[in-house]
């Protein structure tokens, strides 16, 4: 179904999904930098109220999209502000239905896959599913009873399985922060040559998938890398919980831009905390690149400056290879909470792999290690 049926709509805004790759590809070519018509926000809570004030403003009904691991951060917003109960104020969500029950997908979504459903309708959000054979038809009817919904507060969502959505157009062009070159496998072998034996906590995505596969290339075991397969913006916390109750080992934290972006108030918390054996890398390419390469608005952010005046002893912002590894050295040598903002380029290895470990196994050879130490 092409994802020009949501034309009708004035306004969206959310966080890209692999699954809504059409949708989001679409608004990017139909909208590109218009704010006032699409806003790709820092994470879903952000979407749903700034969708909020949208309907406050025009008193018309605006779509969020999200993959449906970002339902945890929509509920707060959506229990206790547009709820019918409470405010009433309808939106219509369109979520990728990561996980679903018999679809073979990554561990970190197969639980959240099995209550997607449920989760919407214990706030009050009505379903359906999209799916490939769904029709424009079908996409129409179900709108009349949707739009019934929204005259009385109340919100909808379609939950899409993948392939349910296409679009016709040309992809639109990859994010690029000017005079970034280096790749971020590149820049991830130079920080585990710097890093030795320290421990490294790496973000969702493809630079967790890297991390291991450089491990493994270099005959390296895994134990001292918790690999964060989801919870997308919360690796930083992980690492600083780490740091303060692991004090005489350096912890080394590989985040992204969008991550980063998501929960940006764990930059404050770590610089109040200021562990002085944590090190803060920001791999910033500008881009979703895990889910569609959809961009973010970290081109136009100096993470070193934030850091500075959030708190941390020392931060820097690098851009090209000559460069790199002083910055890291300097980091690992500093005794102090540092924050290295390394831009990147966008790409990575068609053949790159994920890990052949459970959740669990990393789990039990990571808190061994740390045991250990």
């Amino acid at each position: 179904m092409n994802v020009e049926i949501f034309k009708k709509f004035d306004f969206f805004t959310g966080v890209p999904d692999s699954l809504l790759k059409p949708l989001c590809d679409w608004l990017q070519s139909e909208y590109g930098d218009q704010p006032k018509k699409h806003i790709t926000a820092a994470n879903e809570g952000n979407a749903v109220a700034i969708a909020a004030g949208y309907h406050l403003a025009t008193g018309k009904v605006p779509v969020v999209y999200l993959q449906n691991s970002g339902i945890g951060n929509i509920a707060n917003p959506v229990a206790s502000l547009t709820s019918e109960k409470v405010y009433g104020l309808p939106m219509l969500f369109v979520v990728g239905w990561r996980g679903e029950p018999g679809v073979a997908d990554e561990p970190q979504h197969a639980f959240q896959g099995e209550i997607t459903i449920q989760q919407l309708e214990a706030m009050g959000i009505a379903t359906h599913i999209l799916d490939k054979n769904s029709t424009e038809e079908e996409f129409a009817k179900k709108m009349l009873e949707f739009e019934a919904l929204f005259a009385q507060g109340k919100s909808a969502a379609f939950v899409v399985r993948k392939g349910a959505l296409s679009f016709s157009g040309d992809a639109p062009p990859k994010p690029k922060i000017q005079g970034a070159e280096m790749l971020r496998e590149d820049i991830l072998k130079h920080i585990v040559k710097v890093a030795k034996d320290d421990i490294t906590v790496a973000t969702t995505g493809k630079a967790a998938r890297e991390l291991f596969e450089i491990r493994k290339q270099n005959g390296q075991t895994h134990e001292r890398d918790f690999l964060t397969v989801g919870s997308m913006g919360h690796c930083s916390s992980i690492a600083l919980g780490i740091a303060l109750h692991n004090p005489n080992k350096r912890v080394w934290i590989i985040d992204g831009d969008g991550s980063a972006l998501m929960h940006m108030g764990a930059m404050a918390t770590i610089g109040a905390a200021a562990p002085k054996n944590l090190i803060h890398i920001i791999i910033n390419n500008a881009s979703h690149e895990s889910v569609g390469d959809m961009p973010t608005i970290a081109g136009n952010i100096d993470f070193d400056k934030i850091a500075i005046n959030l708190g941390y002893a020392m931060a820097k912002s690098i851009s090209n290879q000559s460069e790199l590894n002083e910055a890291l050295k300097a980091a690992s040598n500093s005794g102090q909470l540092s924050l290295l903002e390394i831009k990147s380029a966008v790409g990575s290895r068609a053949d790159l792999g994920r890990p052949t470990i459970s959740p669990a196994e990393n789990k039990e050879g990571f808190m061994t290690a740390l045991q250990k130490s």
